[in-house]
């Protein structure tokens, strides 16, 4: 079993999105978290299934700027 990290933010519509950055491509929707978390679940599963290796990526942060 593996881990990813989900980023997750909120739209303008309310829903909630979610990203993994270790998977290109991976990114889902979600009116709840739980929900959010239900199909992040899915699509990772969907993603590995195209490629069994994906890239090692290690998420440093996430930081805020103002320009």
């Amino acid at each position: 079993m593996r881990e990813f990290t989900v980023v997750v933010e909120r739209g303008e519509n309310g829903w909630l999105i979610g990203t993994v950055p270790q998977l290109d491509g991976c990114h889902t929707q979600g009116r709840t978290l739980d929900e959010l978390m239900a199909r992040m679940r899915e699509v990772i599963e969907l993603v590995l299934e195209e490629d069994t290796e994906p890239p090692h990526v290690e998420l440093l942060g996430v930081h805020r700027i103002a320009v």
